[in-house]
């Protein structure tokens, strides 16, 4: 083969870029090129779109929930605050002084010595009616100002567990506890 059958023999591709680059007529567009791009981008766009409408609904439930939470956390502070003022309130009542006080408007009085009943039906003390003891009367205002370092005074020897029953060994009455 000669050189200039090797020229006459190239291929179309090769014959379209010898003739675009010697500046020959431009190669037409595909028609369909345009039509086949349309639902890629319609697609594209469609994606996008769904995405921040998701991403603003998204949002919008999460801001509702923030602003359900506050609430609760408002309240939640309410109630534990009210907690608190009822457990002051129930600790003021349940003190000994104010039982006491309150015990002696209702006109309860002081038990006298107790008694004990055994495992075998055993009775150990004597029962004895429990009696008022006496109103304390102020004191002269000379005398408050005169020792108030003095000792309050011993309980008479008849309430005393030790004098009801001296053959008797003395058992301690165990002491509740106020409220825990």
């Amino acid at each position: 083969m000669t050189k200039a059958g090797k020229v006459a023999t190239l291929t179309r591709g090769q014959a379209a870029r010898l003739g675009r680059a010697l500046g020959g007529r431009p190669a037409r567009p595909r028609p369909g090129g345009q039509a086949a791009r349309m639902p890629f981008v319609l697609l594209v766009v469609a994606l996008l779109g769904g995405g921040l409408i998701s991403l603003l609904l998204l949002n919008s439930a999460l801001n509702e929930g923030s602003f359900q939470l506050s609430k609760l956390r408002k309240e939640t502070t309410a109630l534990t605050d009210e907690e608190q003022a009822l457990q002051r309130d129930v600790d003021a009542y349940s003190a000994p002084d104010a039982l006491q006080r309150r015990a002696h408007e209702l006109g309860l009085v002081p038990g006298g010595s107790p008694v004990f009943i055994g495992p075998d039906g055993k009775v150990e003390g004597s029962a004895a009616p429990a009696e008022a003891p006496p109103s304390p009367t102020p004191a002269p205002p000379a005398a408050q100002g005169a020792s108030p370092a003095a000792p309050a005074a011993s309980p008479p020897a008849s309430q005393s567990p030790a004098a009801a029953s001296p053959a008797q060994p003395s058992r301690q009455q165990p002491t509740p506890n106020p409220g825990r």
